[in-house]
């Protein structure tokens, strides 16, 4: 082995260093992305299966309250601070009864925290990832577009019809299999644009919608200018959303 030449150790070393490079390298913001707003999904789902159950305990003590406050984060925040109004149908609670109640409310507002913390990190994430996407779509719709692609790049390369359908894949899936109604949107559907919308025009400007967002997609991949403005612009002078 001539003086030069390295040792099996050096040659594992490099290797190792290498893959820890290439590991380090693959884990790019979009995963960042996706991992966020899974957890913001989950989150979701929790605090609502969980303010229900804290619905029916509370609707024990002060039902009036319960059937009074939809909004699930407001009646939470109501129980915490024992704004509650007299109640003349429900029982009272003694000591530890409303400490129970109460360290429901702290854990499930500690849970609101969370998801309000970690759709701020998105949307700050998104603003520097994809920033024209973010603008066309806003941060949960993008995000899950994103999701559901694989990441900014495939997004980028997907047609814009494929892009109208992204999170709509089970409904697709019962269409080719069963015949059953095609759907016209996935995620985009909950988009202000799509909402705000006529019925009968909601498919158009869904249509409409996807190739703007591909045209984000596309700019944002291959690190082009700002141009989020200007596509949302067009799409609220031609349906009428300002």
């Amino acid at each position: 082995m001539t003086e030069n030449s390295l040792s099996f150790d050096d040659l594992r070393k490099k290797a190792i260093e290498l893959t820890k490079k290439k590991i380090k390298e693959s884990v790019s913001k979009d995963l960042m992305i996706i991992n966020a707003i899974n957890n913001v999904e989950e989150l979701e789902k929790s605090i609502n299966v969980l303010t229900g159950r804290l619905r029916e305990w509370y609707a024990l003590t002060n039902p009036e309250l319960v059937n009074k406050i939809s909004d699930n984060e407001k009646f939470v925040e109501i129980v915490l601070k024992d704004d509650a109004s007299e109640s003349v149908m429900g029982a009272p609670l003694d000591s530890d009864d409303e400490k129970a109640v109460k360290a429901q409310a702290v854990s499930i507002h500690a849970l609101i925290q969370t998801k309000t913390f970690l759709l701020l990190y998105l949307e700050a994430t998104m603003d520097v990832v994809c920033k024209n996407v973010l603008t066309l779509s806003g941060s949960t719709i993008g995000a899950k577009l994103i999701r559901e692609a694989g990441s900014l790049k495939r997004l980028a390369y997907l047609q814009s019809s494929t892009v109208q359908l992204l999170g709509a894949e089970k409904a697709l899936f019962r269409h080719i299999k069963t015949g059953a109604r095609s759907p016209k949107y996935g995620h985009i559907v909950n988009h202000p644009l799509i909402t705000g919308a006529k019925k009968d025009d909601r498919g158009k400007v869904a249509r409409a919608l996807a190739d703007k967002i591909s045209i984000a997609a596309r700019v944002d991949y291959f690190k082009g200018e700002f141009i989020g403005e200007e596509l949302l612009k067009e799409l609220q002078s031609k349906f009428g959303n300002k």
